[in-house]
């Protein structure tokens, strides 16, 4: 199925999606992102239910997903444009990736490949704080750290100057 940025049908046998709102609002107010896929796995569901968001726990989630993901009010099935506008605002400028409260997970990225390793990503992080809850409690990454993994990963991540430090100098004999 394939629609405009206006949510017209262009092509496709099917109808649009009763969330093909959603998706439009999301990717209009988010210049950055190019795919959206929406899921319902159970560790990310878990926390759409209770309308939590899940911080930002490990390296690897600041890298791909940006910030935290945050969970959206509930809004009832047949409101979608008032769905939309709630997760549109919910998303915010940062994380790739939002929670429909009592609903499903929204993650998005620049490609499909991308958005596929966001949702493992979202996946994965839910379940470290659910199990981390029970040894203790979750340490979210302050915030300038996740945005300096961020940043890095956005923009130096497989370039030589991300390496530069880790490249050993011929002349340096203090190894």
């Amino acid at each position: 199925m394939v629609v405009s940025h206006e949510g017209v049908k262009l092509r496709g046998n099917r109808v649009p999606t009763s969330e093909t709102e959603l998706h439009r609002q999301i990717l209009m107010e988010r210049k950055d992102l190019g795919v959206l896929i929406h899921h319902h796995a159970p560790w990310s569901s878990v926390f759409a239910c209770a309308q939590k968001s899940i911080p930002v726990v490990s390296d690897d989630m600041a890298e791909v997903i940006g910030g935290e993901v945050r969970c959206s009010p509930y809004v009832p099935a047949g409101r979608h444009r008032e769905l939309a506008q709630a997760v549109r605002q919910t998303i915010g400028p940062d994380a790739c990736a939002v929670l429909i409260g009592n609903h499903g997970v929204v993650c998005g990225g620049r490609t499909i490949d991308e958005a596929v390793v966001c949702c493992q990503f979202v996946e994965k992080a839910a379940l470290i704080c659910l199990q981390a809850k029970s040894i203790g409690g979750v340490v979210p990454l302050r915030e300038e750290l996740w945005r300096e993994e961020r940043h890095r990963y956005l923009y130096r991540y497989g370039k030589p100057e991300d390496v530069a430090d880790i490249i050993k100098d011929p002349e340096d004999k203090s190894l």
